[in-house]
């Protein structure tokens, strides 16, 4: 700052206003700064503007997803920086994969940049130990999913009612025999997708006709196969995650069956809409869920100490015609 404050031909002062975007310095002057700036590369570390902060704000926010690349975290995640970017608040996201260890990790290493708050999909079954961040002055709100062992905000889908909603639409349709496939069920919301689809039966379910810890496409293409070229197969697929989704269609096409086995996913994808029949889901809104949950954050953030408070945000169930197929006699 003292060499572009020497190029400028200003003061130290000066120089700090303009790169730190307060007031008090004339538009000529701001100028001479800024080309200096450019001239000299000159970059703020922030580490340094933390230290000189009374509230030791780094003006960042960490937001810790399954896979950012999955299109529910992505949507998702740009709700939460279009939350950040007019605060002036920088978004770093990881992507946990479901595994316990690496969500701790990522935890430390975020708390250890001072982040001012964490935006959670939890990966463990246990976030007691998101206290000692609290403690801190990190502020948490989780995503998705409760946190467990610790009493935090969290925003989460109807997951249960969704699932039972979807269900019973295909019942509604004269289905009787409905697979579910999901993911794994130590999940919290593939266990409350299956908890609907058992209040949605409404009568014992067939444990042949239930395929858990189907994590890809390619695992789902595989179960639905099985399942529909094997004895007594079903007439309805309930598909409990948008990739199982997708394997259940690539299946349904590959055996000529898209027609004729009714399917609902559980959160929508891209081109659902365009396929032929068109794909009926329980949409989720991922859009929804990441706004609030920044809003909540950022207000934890400002001070609130209100008591954790949980919002949940609606599903919609879209109808598109693979829904709507009824069974054959």
């Amino acid at each position: 700052m003292r060499d572009v404050a020497a190029r400028a031909g200003v003061s130290f002062k000066t120089v700090s206003r303009v790169v730190n975007g307060e007031p008090g310095v004339s538009a000529a002057l701001a100028e001479r700064v800024r080309s200096a700036v450019d001239e000299l590369d000159f970059r703020p570390h922030p580490g340094a503007r933390v230290l000189r902060r009374t509230d030791r704000r780094t003006a960042s926010i960490a937001l810790l997803l399954e896979d950012v690349a999955n299109p529910f975290s992505a949507a998702l995640a740009r709700a939460v920086e279009d939350e950040a970017v007019p605060r002036g608040v920088v978004v770093f996201s990881a992507s946990l994969d479901e595994d316990p260890g690496r969500e701790r990790e990522f935890v430390r290493e975020f708390g250890a940049r001072h982040v001012d708050g964490l935006l959670l999909a939890p990966a463990g079954a246990d976030q007691s130990y998101l206290a000692a961040e609290l403690r801190a002055g990190t502020a948490v709100v989780c995503v998705d999913r409760p946190a467990r062992g610790l009493e935090v905000d969290s925003v989460l889908t109807t997951n249960t009612l969704g699932a039972r909603d979807a269900v019973r639409h295909l019942v509604a349709a004269g289905h009787r025999r409905i697979a579910f496939l999901g993911d794994r069920p130590s999940i919290d919301t593939a266990r409350r997708r299956f908890q609907g689809y058992r209040d949605g039966l409404g009568e014992p379910v067939d444990p042949r006709l239930v395929v858990h810890d189907l994590r890809a496409p390619g695992d789902a293409d595989g179960a639905v196969t099985a399942l529909l070229t094997g004895p007594a197969p079903p007439t309805a697929l309930f598909t409990a995650q948008n990739l199982v989704t997708i394997g259940a269609v690539r299946a349904l096409r590959r055996l000529g069956l898209e027609h004729v086995v009714a399917l609902v996913g559980f959160d929508d994808f891209l081109l659902a809409d365009l396929l032929s029949p068109g794909v009926t889901v329980v949409a989720q809104d991922p859009a929804a869920i990441g706004r609030i949950a920044a809003g909540l954050l950022f207000a934890r953030i400002a001070g609130d100490r209100g008591p954790p408070q949980t919002r949940l945000v609606p599903t919609t169930l879209v109808r598109r015609g693979s829904g709507e197929i009824p069974p054959r006699e």
